[in-house]
């Protein structure tokens, strides 16, 4: 049930001006009945001006006496018949200056650690645009070089529950394409594509490199394989032999 616009200050005006019952004015106004009856007695809301419900359009007096008649009846609210404000839908995220130059170390981070968030949730989590998280994932950012990936919750650019739901959110995303994009392969007769398979190790070959340079020539490589000696039946000399037919001689 809606409630006056002042609900203690209209429960004042209340009962200092009418004989309504505490229960009646607790309902009408969303407050409890022991909290009324202090108000009666004096010991809450002292000095408190009262709000006429009456001149605030939350009643009308026809109703006001119709509910002082019977103490059982419940009091109804008028219908607003001014404009209600539109909800104002939810626009870019609000960052305060001073975290604003915090923004590019955390579209870092999030484009490292989780790729799986699309721009456009980059965007809403952080309060930043398009255009800047394009320019440093392409590393095409003015202050580049000085960017240094920075978690969003630890620079207060949001709050780990925040950033759990939205990675969540993306992870969902991202698995429903991918068993989309399963069925449309299945219907059209392709088969899915396989993971990698994972290469196995190549058994180590022992190669013998020949050396570059020659060989150093051997005298048989030069001059040839020298004739074999043949041998004689004639008895070697000696040494008296040779000697002994010397002196002879003298």
């Amino acid at each position: 049930m809606a409630q006056p616009l002042m609900p203690k200050a209209t429960a004042v005006w209340l009962v200092e001006n009418t004989t309504l019952t505490f229960e009646q004015i607790a309902e009408f106004c969303a407050l409890h009945p022991l909290e009324i009856q202090a108000i009666a007695d004096g010991d809450v809301a002292v000095g408190m001006h009262g709000a006429d419900p009456v001149k605030g359009g939350f009643i009308s007096q026809e109703e006001l006496d119709r509910c002082q008649a019977n103490g059982r009846a419940k009091i109804k609210m008028l219908k607003a018949t001014l404009p209600q404000p539109k909800a104002r839908g939810k626009g870019a995220r609000y960052t305060p200056v001073s975290k604003r130059q915090d923004r590019p170390d955390a579209i870092a981070w999030l484009l490292k650690h989780h790729p799986e968030m699309i721009d456009a949730q980059i965007a809403r989590l952080i309060g930043t645009t398009k255009s800047t998280i394009k320019s440093i994932r392409d590393r095409e950012h003015w202050n580049i070089s000085n960017i240094k990936p920075q978690s969003p919750v630890g620079l207060g650019l949001c709050t780990e529950s925040e950033l759990v739901k939205m990675v969540t959110t993306a992870r969902k995303k991202a698995e429903r394409a991918r068993l989309a994009e399963e069925k449309e392969a299945k219907r059209l007769g392709k088969a899915a594509p396989a993971p990698a398979p994972v290469a196995e190790p190549e058994e180590e070959v022992h190669v013998t490199v020949q050396p570059d340079y020659a060989p150093a020539p051997t005298a048989e490589s030069v001059f040839g394989q020298s004739a074999p000696v043949e041998k004689t039946d004639e008895p070697e000399p000696d040494v008296d032999s040779v000697f002994g037919t010397a002196n002879k001689e003298e």
